[in-house]
């Protein structure tokens, strides 16, 4: 009898450890970046070769920020906004015009997080 009540003891302790050990696993969250304040506004028509801009939040690797339009690479300035995280400007491709376009962001957080965003705008001659 003393037997059965050592092992359920003994399962006892195991299965509080494993709980223990799952609790801690939150710590490791991911928590991608994010895009905002997106210039000009969504669906708005602007000119080829005009600028844009937005902002990528403050757990941004900023030099993992990758914008394309139409599958185009984008050049980028990137400047640092105290806590608020970047502000990011492009100018859009002088070679597409008199259609619409998603502006594409691509970007790596913390603990290799991934996030990616974008908008989409019609560019006009």
């Amino acid at each position: 009898m003393k037997l059965n009540y050592c092992w359920f003891f003994l399962l006892l302790l195991v299965s509080s450890n494993s709980w223990a050990y799952g609790s801690s696993s939150s710590s490791k969250a991911c928590t991608k970046p994010e895009f905002s304040q997106f210039i000009p506004a969504e669906n708005s028509s602007i000119a080829a070769g005009s600028s844009f801009s937005f902002f990528a939040s403050a757990n941004t690797y900023p030099t993992t920020i990758k914008v394309t339009v139409k599958g185009l690479p984008v050049e980028l300035s990137i400047t640092p906004k105290e806590a608020a995280g970047f502000q990011v400007k492009g100018t859009l491709p002088k070679s597409l015009h008199d259609d619409f376009a998603r502006i594409s962001i691509n970007a790596e957080g913390q603990k290799n997080c991934k996030g990616d965003g974008g908008w989409l705008v019609n560019i006009t001659k």
